[in-house]
């Protein structure tokens, strides 16, 4: 754990420059808008180690695969989102000098990323070594109004220095991807030019076709006055802006805002990119700093009445569950349904700003509940576009007839990972695929969904299972032979229990929607027929793999195992380990690593928590307390799966530390893997362990149900969530819970078992015992 920044509740702040945290911090203070963003690094040069990363949704670069030895099946390209062209940058530079936070003296430094209003702050004062001291003071935020708009606003007060101050504001297409396999670059310029009002970068991916055109102009001010000159105009081959400045004394203030306007193909006709860039930037200039900003807290009002979350008695959860809100808020929009989230957003390049099945296990859930039924629904569609690729995928490994296997790690839909026992063996990722499609229905009671483009991912899901599995005579039953579940300590297991389990699981959900299906929707259900082939003999197969699958178990310890042969290992527990070994990833040889019983993430409890309506406390509580104490947590989807299964069988204090890690996983850098960025995807299972967890929130076709429970520490937590449509406010005390029913018709829900029926518009108190 590293606590190196101050606790606030609505604002994470960092009170001196960390030389050694650079990394870390640009993670922490990235900010965007769900369709550009960048991480937080500074406008200014600056020489130290730092990773300068700008990026866009939906651009991404076929970075060819580069492995020791290739194997069939392995796919030819990692698809990466590209760091894209530099477009925050504004150097500062004297007579004769440049600012450079590595060289020059730090007095003060203070920087702030302020939740409520989605705007990022950085004041410092620093002495150059020539003995000149500025006080500096930037903002910067990515409108969410506005999306193709970036603003920063730079301004420069002078301690003791007089003389001429020149600002550069440009944008750099030279740019590197840090992690890229032949260290490529990844873009074209297709134009570089410059006038006396804009400057603009068209630019193109190499091979894949994709533009961008950023476009920035600004203005000057001096002691809160507009000032207007003839800046000196920069054009280069890869890098366009402007120099522009002002004498200034002792005491006066030099200001720049910037106005950026980043606009891509996937958006706008690559015909009208230059256009449209430099119209928005320039109108966004005609708007002014103070309007647009005064827009941005609006848009940002909007969505914290929807999400805040308050947290009473606790300063160092409050701040964290509602950073990690903001991230998740700031790096998806969610408006189009050919884009998922890659596991760091905007934050880092880490896994190429792909997506993994952490947005089905975590962002879909919360976006369901937290009432953002179109974001889940893009989602799903992202799933179910890809559909024919995924067919395309299983085919590579030798499956036939419509058998479906979705990637482990992707940007379109086709395979980019290229590690065996990952990419192939990892199947466990077409379970919660089918997992969220039931999940939709559950929890929004529609069934639309699943008519009309769910069902076809379920039968294509559903026949790779078919095929998948195995028939051991010797146990006569099926099993599944040679996979990974979602602990990676374990390669090439047999009978991993999650992945048996998921199977089941998903067979019954298809045959289940199916009768539904042909049911309540004749004509979509003969539509899916035809397109897909479907026989009703392979129902017959898949309902034999439901009644004989094998699941291996203790009797005696009364525990579901995690896969055949686990019990054979040395079963000590995490806090055996010397505690400067952790992570063992980051310590170990693989090969000590695999032999250990030592998990990454529990495969057994998540399974227990995906399918929580079919265990009883005592069977989580036997589980829990058998795998927990063997789990590292060195998966950032492993917290919070934990810290809810612990308030589930009233293990209120062990749930409490897990909730905390989960909220602070990225803020306290548990894991030592924050210079590369946020852990995304995974952030809104703090929201669901509060939910799921604490407030003890179950849903069952239309019947929610809550146990909740609250931690010493807390005098209260309150927050807002959707059901059927519905909203509700809840709010948890030591002494009492209540409801507040936001909607037009009765609610009825039931708490500790008892029923209650809430009128409209309504508030429901019920005395609890916590």
């Amino acid at each position: 754990m590293k606590r190196f920044l101050k606790t606030d509740g609505w604002n994470i702040i960092e009170e001196e420059f960390h030389i050694k945290n650079q990394r870390a911090s640009e993670s922490i203070f990235s900010i965007g808008n769900g369709r550009i963003g960048q991480r937080g690094n500074f406008e200014e040069t600056y020489t130290g180690d730092t990773l300068q990363g700008s990026y866009i949704a939906g651009i991404y670069f076929q970075d060819r695969t580069r492995v020791g030895w290739w194997k069939n099946g392995y796919p030819r390209y990692f698809s990466r989102m590209p760091n894209a062209p530099y477009w925050s940058g504004i150097n500062l530079r004297l007579i004769d000098e440049e600012l450079n936070l590595e060289v020059w003296d730090i007095n003060e430094f203070e920087r702030k990323l302020l939740m409520k209003e989605g705007l990022s702050e950085r004041t410092f004062t620093v002495t150059s070594p020539k003995g000149y001291t500025l006080k500096i003071h930037v903002e910067r935020f990515y409108s969410m109004a506005l999306l193709n708009l970036c603003l920063i606003k730079y301004s420069v007060t002078s301690v003791n220095y007089e003389g001429k101050v020149s600002l550069l504001p440009y944008i750099n297409g030279d740019v590197i991807h840090e992690s890229s396999n032949f260290n490529e670059k990844m873009w074209n310029i297709i134009l570089a030019e410059t006038t006396h009002d804009y400057a603009l970068l068209w630019t193109q991916t190499k091979g894949e076709d994709s533009q961008a055109c950023c476009a920035t102009t600004y203005q000057l001010f001096k002691n809160n006055k507009e000032i207007t000159n003839r800046p000196i105009r920069i054009e280069k081959e890869k890098l366009v802006g402007f120099s522009v400045g002002s004498d200034v004394k002792p005491g006066e203030t030099l200001s720049l805002i910037k106005y950026t306007s980043i606009v891509s193909s996937l958006y706008c006709d690559r015909k009208k990119l230059v256009e449209e860039s430099i119209n928005e930037a320039q109108k966004a200039k005609g708007i002014g700093w103070a309007a647009l900003l005064d827009e941005q807290k609006k848009e940002w009002s909007k969505i914290w009445d929807i999400i805040d979350v308050k947290i009473e008695g606790d300063d160092e959860v409050q701040q964290a569950i509602r950073f990690n809100l903001f991230q998740i808020h700031q790096n998806y929009k969610g408006d189009n349904p050919s884009l998922n989230i890659g596991s760091k957003g905007f934050t880092g390049e880490k896994y190429g700003g792909n997506t993994q099945w952490n947005t089905e296990l975590c962002c879909i859930p919360y976006y369901l509940l937290a009432g953002f039924e179109n974001l889940a629904i893009n989602l799903l569609l992202y799933r179910y576009n890809h559909l024919p690729k995924a067919i395309e995928n299983a085919e590579k490994l030798g499956f036939t007839n419509g058998a479906a296997l979705y990637p482990m790690v992707t940007m379109d839909g086709v395979e980019c990972h290229n590690e065996w026992e990952i990419t192939f063996e990892e199947i466990h990722r077409n379970g919660i695929i089918a997992y969220t499609i039931d999940l939709y229905t559950n929890y929004t009671g529609k069934t639309d969904y699943v008519a009309k483009y769910g069902l076809e991912v379920l039968i294509g899901i559903s026949r790779f299972w078919s095929q998948r599995v195995s028939f051991s005579t010797p146990k006569q039953k099926y099993v599944i032979l040679g996979v990974t579940g979602p602990n990676e300590y374990e390669n090439n297991v047999d009978n991993n229990w999650y992945t048996n389990y998921s199977c089941i699981q998903n067979l019954k959900s298809t045959l289940y929607y199916l009768e539904l299906v042909k049911t309540k929707y004749p004509d979509d259900y003969q539509r899916v027929l035809d397109k897909t082939g479907f026989q009703l003999e392979e129902t017959e197969r898949w309902q034999d793999i439901i009644e004989n699958m094998y699941f291996p178990e203790d009797k005696e310890r009364g525990i579901l195992v995690q896969q055949d042969g686990y019990m054979d290992k040395e079963l000590k527990l995490v806090s055996d380990i010397n505690p400067s070994e952790r992570p063992i990833s980051q310590h170990w040889s693989w090969d000590r690593i695999l032999r250990s019983c030592f998990i990454k993430q529990s495969d057994v409890l998540l399974g227990i928590y995906l399918y929580r309506n079919y265990f009883d406390k005592e069977a989580i509580k036997k589980n829990f307390l058998f795998y927990e104490p063997r789990t590292l947590h060195e998966s950032s989807l492993s917290y919070f799966v934990h810290a809810i299964l612990a308030a589930r069988i009233g293990d209120v204090d062990n749930a409490y530390d897990l909730f905390l890690k989960a909220t602070r996983l990225d803020l306290d850098d548990y894991n030592n893997d924050l210079k590369e960025g946020l852990h995304i995807t995974s952030m809104p299972g703090s929201w669901l362990a509060l939910v799921e967890g604490f407030a003890g929130m179950k849903l069952d076709r239309g019947k929610a149900s809550f146990e909740p429970l609250i931690p010493p520490k807390w005098q209260s937590y309150q927050f807002k969530v959707k059901f059927i449509g519905y909203f509700l406010v809840i709010k948890v005390s030591h002494k009492e819970m209540s409801v507040n029913n936001l909607a037009d018709t009765d609610v009825c829900i039931q708490v500790y078992g008892k029923n209650y029926s809430i009128k409209p518009k309504s508030e429901l108190i019920i005395a609890i015992n916590c």
